[in-house]
């Protein structure tokens, strides 16, 4: 498109299904998560998490929702890690929280500080506290699947 610029970043946080300890090998995880962003020409800015919870920092396209860059990266990467651990899922749900580029420095701290982060808080109390900070009104019963 002539003359059309467009950067929309965004914090990507969700879990593993019922928030099991599944992810038993993080690199591996986040090089899953990185090769089906590359394929769909999403540009991953960061990566990090624990072994029940990813977050990702994404440089969104140009064409494409929220909805439709997560769908694609949760499929195709459980898809591809369940090759090698069978009954791996990612929940139903995600938190996506917009980010300025002025911030991009701090949120990219904060999702490589992830193992130290939660030494102190659980991923539950993370989820909420983020979704407090950034104003979304949310439901307890329906805020983890």
């Amino acid at each position: 498109m002539a003359h059309t610029y467009a950067l929309n970043l965004v914090h990507c946080i969700f879990s593993t299904k019922g928030r099991l300890p599944l992810i038993q090998n993080a690199p591996r995880t986040w090089r899953t998560l990185q090769a089906v962003a590359r394929n769909a020409q999403i540009n991953v800015v960061a990566i990090g998490g624990t072994k029940n919870h990813v977050h990702l920092l994404l440089e969104m396209p140009k064409t494409s929702s929220v909805a439709d860059v997560m769908r694609e990266l949760k499929a195709n990467s459980s898809a591809r890690l369940r090759r090698s651990m069978p009954g791996f899922a990612w929940q139903d749900g995600y938190g996506a929280i917009s980010v300025s580029p002025t911030a991009v420095r701090a949120v990219r701290q904060y999702i490589n500080g992830q193992e130290k982060h939660h030494s102190k808080r659980s991923f539950e109390d993370e989820f909420v506290a983020i979704l407090d900070r950034a104003g979304m009104r949310w439901e307890a019963q329906y805020v983890f699947d």
